[in-house]
């Protein structure tokens, strides 16, 4: 788990003994730089390298930086990436930063519909569908739940998403996903065992629709805050962060392709229908008419 505090300790006692041009380097996946940075002599020379797991296959590398970060430390850190064959990806210190933080509410609306009665292999199912190259539920086992949890708790008091309740209970029975045998799926030999009992939920859009729209609701958040500089550095941190389908181009590509009104209006739906997670984020607005389709082409893109 992530403990600035630990992170914070650390600092204190390596600091002294680095030279005064020496970057300092933190892979923390979720925690600002505001919150690390206390009691630093030289603030300005901390930057995060946030690597993704499987380190040895995942090519892209968040460079984490904030209005307090020297340029010339955040150019260094590009330049090592580069270096290592890594791609760069500078955000805004945020928590969760770019990927972890569009993806998290993706992973909670998928366990959501699964303590609603939705079968985990039919989530599983309609996410590869869409395009993803592992559905959530399974995403969830790997990563580890109690980590899920861990992340799920830090972004939700900065941004208020409730956890549900059905991630906590399996941590709390030590079912932690695959690396304990047991998560929302059994494992066997480290492969899920799937359900072959036939599925009786009545399946329509909203599965697919209330998680992907939950991820492009926070897409468009991180667009408006400046998280990233531009809406195609979005787009290839999804994709190469997370396997986000490739084929759709990306979250904001995707908003282009279906149209920005008629998902905004989509979203709106789901917020009368199942509440304030849904809420549509202000910069939707300044997304009026982008990529609205030709009218026979309307009939043809899902929503």
């Amino acid at each position: 788990f992530e403990d600035a505090d630990a992170k914070r300790a650390l600092y204190a006692e390596i600091e002294p003994r680095l030279r005064e041009d020496a970057v300092l380097a933190t892979n923390t996946s979720s925690i600002p730089l505001e919150a690390l940075r206390r009691n630093l002599q030289r603030p300005e020379r901390l930057v995060g390298l946030h690597f993704f797991n499987p380190v040895a296959k995942m090519q892209l590398v968040e460079i984490v930086r904030d209005g307090n970060t020297d340029p010339v430390v955040v150019n260094r850190a590009i330049a090592l990436a580069r270096r290592i064959d890594r791609l760069p990806l500078p955000v805004t210190s945020t928590p969760g930063f770019l990927v972890n933080r569009i993806l998290m509410p993706y992973l909670l609306e998928a366990v959501q519909l699964e303590s609603e009665g939705v079968p985990a292999e039919e989530i599983d199912r309609q996410a590869r569908a869409f395009g993803m190259p592992m559905g959530p539920v399974e995403l969830a086992d790997k990563v580890g739940l109690d980590i899920c949890l861990h992340v799920a708790e830090n972004l939700g008091r900065h941004f208020g998403a409730e956890v549900p309740q059905r991630l906590r209970a399996l941590v709390e029975r030590g079912q932690l996903g695959c690396k304990s045998g047991q998560g929302f799926y059994r494992y066997r030999k480290g492969k899920a065992v799937h359900s072959r009992r036939p599925h009786k939920h009545p399946y329509n859009n909203d599965i697919i629709d209330r998680m992907i729209l939950r991820m492009l609701n926070e897409a468009v958040a991180c667009l408006r805050e400046r998280v990233v500089e531009e809406a195609d550095h979005l787009d290839a941190g999804m994709i190469f962060g997370t396997g986000f389908a490739p084929f759709r181009g990306g979250p904001v590509h995707y908003i282009e392709t279906v149209g920005a009104d008629s998902l905004l209006q989509r979203l709106r739906d789901l917020q009368q229908r199942f509440g304030g997670r849904f809420t549509p984020d202000a910069g939707w607005e300044s997304l009026a008419g982008f990529g609205k389709p030709e009218p026979e082409k309307e009939k043809q893109e899902p929503a």
